[in-house]
């Protein structure tokens, strides 16, 4: 069984170094960019009035949809602020340096851009079903949006994209989530990986089979906790090394686009690999132009595909300019990342607590801390990507295959839970191409439909219509 999960992470690893990688760099950020530049930044100019939508300004009771704005955020924000904001992160820095973070925030910018197109598209095509409930994201603005252009490729290009979405909700919103639950209670508290993995199996399968309804109740309150615990612990630390903000942040820029040479237990890297592990830890991060968010925005309870593209938006820069930044800035002022011997991985994260929250007397709460985030961030994760997983295989195999799929996610969260880290994280960088490059492709061949969308949105709300609520 080894011999064949070595051979089998040996494939992945050629895959991911000299195909996925690159197709990424090529379509992720440049897709980002093109939007930005032709849609004239709407991620910064309207950032307010996306912070008015999630207030519920604009919002009726009977507006068609599932759950409110704010819901939908905090359910796609609980899928994406998780384990790449406390683990991820660090892997970005261990292998590619702390200009890997530089990385990180270009693709969280111009991913608020790609957030907001993906999932007004998915607003856009989004089906009603018979009992009421809402179906969406990108197979469907791919097959209906795409089917002029493309014929019958449309359906297939769809199809493809579903089978990717089931592959990713079982590893990055699902393996990737289990295993650092795992690892952080085998490091903090010594517990067994199969204790582990038994338990927060369980725990999944009673949640996710209660739907959307109940996985958004539950999100909506687990994500002001988590923010609340990780953000007061991580501005502690922060705050102790408060004269080493400057210098980090130049280091962050300028290995940016120097890489930077290895230092003890530091890796190393050229300016390529920095660059491209801060675009893949980004990736993973914000999940922008990966397609999934999407299918929980698409539920939201709007009239107008574009509010909910506003909304989106700000989760990248919630998940990846806010909460990553808090992450790195912590391992980074710290040192920890020099030290020889430093570990991969969610211990590099307890030793910067460790050491910075050791500063004022209360360093034994550190790994309490870190293990207390880590598992609210990574089980409200992996029970938002269940919902997801249901969407894609429903749209291939139809109702019927909801509660098999059930099954399976619980299945691959125990196996998550007991394989090792490497081959973990390696699935998770392999699937998420497999299911960003058809989504990325779909967003530049929908631009005409996304302008249409924007500007008459537009037109309508600097014309003063929905102030006078006669939307």
């Amino acid at each position: 069984m080894n011999s064949f999960l070595e051979s089998f992470d040996y494939v992945i690893q050629l895959y991911n170094e000299y195909v996925g990688g690159y197709l990424i760099l090529a379509l992720l950020v440049p897709t980002g960019i093109y939007y930005s530049i032709r849609l004239k930044f709407l991620q910064v100019s309207y950032f307010k009035h996306a912070i008015d939508l999630v207030r519920g300004k604009y919002s009726k009771h009977d507006d068609v949809g599932d759950v409110s704005h704010f819901k939908a955020l905090t359910t796609a924000l609980s899928a994406t602020v998780g384990t790449g904001n406390i683990v991820g992160v660090t892997l970005a820095i261990y292998f590619g340096g702390p200009g890997a973070v530089f990385w990180l925030w270009v693709t969280g910018f111009f991913g608020m851009m790609l957030k907001m197109v993906e999932c007004t598209l998915a607003q856009k095509f989004r089906k009603i079903n018979a009992d009421g409930t809402v179906s969406g994201g990108p197979m469907y603005y791919i097959e209906h949006g795409l089917k002029d252009k493309l014929g019958v490729w449309a359906k297939r290009l769809a199809v493809f994209f579903a089978f990717a979405g089931i592959l990713c909700s079982l590893g990055t919103g699902n393996m990737a989530q289990a295993n650092s639950i795992s690892d952080v209670l085998k490091t903090s508290y010594n517990i067994p990986v199969l204790y582990t993995g038994i338990a927060i199996s369980a725990l999944v399968f009673l949640i996710v089979v209660g739907g959307l309804r109940r996985i958004a109740n539950v999100t909506s309150k687990l994500v002001p906790l988590m923010a609340i615990i990780y953000f007061g612990s991580a501005i502690l630390v922060i705050g102790v090394h408060f004269a080493d903000i400057p210098s980090a942040l130049w280091l962050i820029v300028k290995s940016a686009f120097t890489g930077h040479a290895a230092v003890g237990g530091f890796v190393g890297s050229t300016f390529f690999m920095t660059m491209i592990w801060g675009v893949r830890r980004g990736l993973f991060s914000n999940e922008a132009g990966q397609g999934s968010a999407p299918m929980a925005h698409a539920a939201a309870k709007t009239p107008y595909p574009m509010r909910e593209g506003f909304v989106a938006s700000l989760e990248p820069f919630i998940d990846t300019i806010v909460v990553c930044t808090l992450t790195a800035l912590v391992i980074i002022i710290t040192g920890v990342w020099r030290v020889d011997g430093a570990v991969k991985g969610v211990g590099m994260t307890v030793a910067a607590f460790q050491e910075g929250l050791g500063k004022i007397g209360i360093g034994f709460l550190a790994r309490h801390m870190v293990a207390i985030s880590l598992l609210l961030f990574a089980f409200s994760t992996i029970i938002s990507w269940s919902y997801y997983g249901t969407r894609t295989a429903q749209y291939i195999f139809g109702d019927k295959a909801i509660k098999p799929y059930y099954y399976v996610f619980t299945l691959f969260v125990f196996f998550g839970s007991v394989w090792g880290i490497d081959l973990v994280w390696h699935f998770v960088d392999m699937v998420i191409t497999f299911m960003s490059i058809p989504n990325l492709i779909a967003l530049l061949l929908l631009f005409p439909v996304m302008k249409a969308e924007a500007e008459g949105y537009l037109k309508r709300l600097k014309a003063g219509e929905f102030n006078l609520n006669r939307d």
